[in-house]
């Protein structure tokens, strides 16, 4: 059954990583391979060639990493689910005109500029 699951995934061509530990390691390159997904590295020491990713990691670790103690896998992943929940349906981001994600999306998902991917 998990053959089956796993082969309804669907993943993206390609992912933008810097050259942090977690992203030049064997284990995820392998995951790329095997899922036919391009690892974009961004230029050692040049935060500014991936700017949104930095900002994300920058608050994930402030207001959850940072402020957390995690007692096992499940702890983590249950805490990180409430964070990611705040971060994407509540919290207003300035830089889509002070909503939060889902409102944006609910927005824009039909316009012709949308980056929405939605199902066919």
């Amino acid at each position: 059954m998990d053959n089956l699951v796993a082969s309804a995934r669907v993943y993206p061509k390609r992912i933008k990583v810097d050259n942090g530990s977690e992203f030049i390691s064997k284990v995820l390159d392998k995951w790329a391979y095997e899922n036919n997904v391009e690892l974009d590295f961004s230029r050692p020491g040049k935060p500014t060639d991936n700017p949104f990713i930095e900002s994300f990691n920058g608050s994930f670790r402030d207001e959850c990493l940072n402020t957390n103690w995690f007692f096992s896998l499940e702890d983590a992943q249950e805490k990180f689910d409430i964070w990611r929940e705040d971060y994407n349906g509540f919290r207003p981001h300035s830089s889509l005109g002070d909503m939060s994600p889902n409102e944006y999306i609910e927005i824009n998902e039909n316009s012709p500029d949308s980056l929405v991917m939605t199902s066919t």
